[in-house]
């Protein structure tokens, strides 16, 4: 799926860095801006991940492109504190429909040809609908949910967190799965140690949040030599 990470906050490691000591100095921000050093700055960050002090990572923002299905970025936007643009299918005709094919049915041939013969119909009933006059913000209740879309999403660095611990589990829905672990792997290469505790909680903290529904990974981690190390 193509995440791509477009833009940041300059130096997003050092500004959360910042934020947390300007909270017990009383130096001047000029001051702590000029003296803070890179071994400060890793310290600082362990140390805020380690007693989820995470209110500083609200300074640190990144904003993504990412081509998805509807139905995945309908899961998406359920993240709130998050800043999102979508292609409009108000405004942008959907004539070419191009729908995301999940990989049960990529694996099953009888199931694919379903698949790809709904999606064929939905695409020539909604030119129909055009072609009668139908405004295309009416026209496109008869596409599918897998259709292809396209959106703009800026979160801060604590938000961040929270989709990664919530997405990148194996009881994800395996889109935004995807899609999650591949913004986390971006993020980590321009921030790492701000991400170094981030992902899924069964990998990162050696814990399961999912009860009675685990997937049984954290067992399995637990099992393997060196606990999965």
């Amino acid at each position: 799926m193509p995440v791509v990470l477009l833009r940041h906050t300059p130096d997003p490691e050092r500004v959360v860095a910042l934020a947390a000591r300007i909270c017990y100095s009383a130096r001047t921000v000029s001051e702590l801006e000029t003296e803070l050093n890179d071994d400060e700055v890793g310290s600082l960050l362990s140390l805020l991940l380690r007693q989820g002090h995470t209110s500083p990572f609200e300074h640190a923002s990144f904003t993504f492109g990412i081509e998805a299905s509807r139905a995945c970025l309908n899961q998406l936007t359920r993240h709130r504190i998050a800043s999102y643009s979508q292609q409009s299918q108000r405004y942008v005709r959907a004539d070419n429909l191009a729908c995301v094919r999940p990989p049960s049915v990529s694996g099953n041939e009888a199931a694919q040809a379903i698949m790809d013969q709904s999606v064929e119909q939905a695409r020539r009933t909604y030119n129909e609908l055009l072609g009668l006059g139908i405004p295309k913000e009416d026209a496109r209740y008869v596409l599918p949910v897998g259709a292809m879309s396209r959106l703009l999403a800026t979160f801060n660095a604590r938000s961040l967190h929270n989709l990664f611990g919530l997405r990148c589990c194996e009881r994800a829905q395996w889109e935004i799965r995807d899609i999650a672990r591949e913004m986390l792997s971006l993020v980590r290469g321009v921030a790492p140690r701000l991400f170094a505790r981030a992902g899924s909680p069964c990998e990162v903290l050696g814990v399961c949040r999912e009860g009675a529904m685990s997937c049984g990974k954290l067992a399995r981690l637990r099992a393997a030599p060196n606990g999965g190390k």
